[in-house]
């Protein structure tokens, strides 16, 4: 039996208080289009044996990533998941993804947090960094907004080579923040002028490292250009394996640095779930959105940590907020630190030069191909490949084949035909040479 807690005439009062005439009217900013693909053919009941039975069968139309050679990435990427991170994130004690709202007794909780805050700020060569973040496209939003905060200033200008789902969740949550953001189109090749863009109505610069079509960059001279102009640069990061190789975004002048922590922190499994990263300066921090964990003493000089940072007016009074992110993600960062802390060091620099190897492989091996150009000269684990015809063709023939060989561009941008033949491949420790073998042999049967 259903549970309705409210009735009918409940309904009318909620609705006659705030003034609308029926429960549709409140969706009526939805386009229509969007509503009626919400409506699923469904059947009213069914036994749990029968929706598993049901859901298997679907499921098993899937073709598995650890089934088959894969080279999926686009802003999630595949890594060997170590058993012990899995069993500590699924102690009672950690089992959930909710804010402290009494801190000072979640001590465990706290030093994960902290722990958390340590590594990112360390990878990212920032001087502090929080853990309240959903994912990376709404931390790339964040650094906006809080850009627009630093600088007095309402408009900024987003780099062709940021990934599409940033551009497009940082534009959709600007738009109700009066921020212009100047979104380039794709930039594949890697030569877009953003120094020469840079003036002084810009609160912020938005790059990404590695960028999204693979090309690595000395953003230095960006940063230099930023702080002239009184604006700040913000860095986003999709793949954080990458920056236990490259120059970390905060020794090349980053005023803020975004990322997504999915790829240290579980499967991709569709997507989701993701963790944002994000680190500033110290002269920032009272702008920083989210919260803080710090570390203290107590009254007998003993060590642990409190929330350092949290403005209660997220809680109570949202529209004087720095954010209105109201949890932490904090499972997904736990199982971040959890990765990081058995890799060590050593264990990331060794993790990043065997992503970079492995892509390297693959990059030559490709080009090797008729008609086939691998565009980026400089890249860490991704890059984007001009195929002699359309590559979202080429993915569904090598589905066929049981071969998930890489991302069309053209799923992220449809209207823009010259990249209807581009596609993004990702190798990473997970791969083989008799993946990568396989790979290149299918591609030069389904291309020729």
């Amino acid at each position: 039996m259903r549970y309705l807690p409210l009735s009918e005439t409940n309904r009318r009062d909620m609705l006659g208080a705030i003034g609308a005439a029926s429960v549709d009217e409140l969706f009526r900013d939805l386009p229509k289009a969007a509503l009626a693909q919400a409506r699923f053919n469904l059947p009213d009941t069914a036994s749990e044996m029968e929706v598993e039975r049901a859901l298997g069968v679907m499921a098993a139309k899937n073709l598995n990533c650890g089934a088959a050679p894969a080279f999926l990435g686009a802003g999630n990427y595949r890594h060997h998941t170590p058993a012990a991170m899995d069993y500590i994130i699924q102690r009672g004690e950690f089992l959930t993804a909710y804010t402290p709202y009494q801190p000072e007794i979640s001590q465990g909780t706290l030093q994960a947090i902290f722990e958390f805050q340590t590594q990112v700020a360390l990878i990212t060569g920032m001087e502090v960094a929080n853990a309240s973040m959903y994912d990376g496209a709404t931390a790339c939003a964040e650094a906006v907004a809080m850009a627009a905060r630093v600088t007095k200033r309402n408009a900024a200008l987003v780099s062709g080579g940021v990934h599409p789902h940033y551009r497009d969740v940082t534009a959709t949550t600007m738009k109700f923040l009066d921020v212009a953001v100047d979104c380039l189109a794709p930039d594949p090749t890697g030569i877009e002028d953003l120094i020469g863009r840079v003036t002084s109505e810009h609160a912020c610069v938005v790059v990404q490292t590695p960028g999204f079509f693979g090309h690595l960059k000395d953003h230095s001279a960006l940063a230099e250009a930023c702080h002239k102009a009184g604006a700040l640069l913000v860095v986003c990061v999709t793949e954080p394996v990458a920056l236990g190789l490259i120059t970390p975004p905060g020794r090349i002048g980053a005023d803020i640095v975004v990322g997504e922590g999915q790829s240290l922190a579980g499967p991709m499994s569709f997507g989701g779930p993701g963790v944002g990263l994000f680190a500033t300066r110290e002269r920032f921090l009272r702008q920083m959105p989210g919260r803080l964990c710090g570390e203290t003493t107590d009254e007998d000089g003993r060590r642990g940590w409190v929330l350092t940072l949290s403005t209660r007016e997220q809680h109570i009074r949202r529209e004087k907020a720095t954010s209105n992110i109201c949890t932490n993600s904090g499972l997904i960062a736990l199982a971040f630190t959890t990765h990081m802390t058995l890799l060590g060091e050593a264990g990331f620099t060794r993790l990043a030069q065997l992503n970079h190897a492995m892509a390297v492989t693959l990059a030559e091996k490709i080009e090797k191909l008729p008609g086939v150009r691998v565009l980026p000269s400089a890249f860490f684990n991704e890059f984007a490949a001009m195929l002699p015809k359309p590559a979202a063709g080429v993915v569904e023939a090598l589905a066929k084949r049981g071969i998930l060989g890489g991302v069309p561009a053209s799923r992220f941008y449809p209207t823009y035909p010259e990249l209807a033949n581009l596609l993004l491949l990702t190798a990473t420790e997970t791969n083989t040479a008799a993946d990568i073998e396989t790979l290149v042999g299918a591609l030069k049967e389904v291309l020729s």
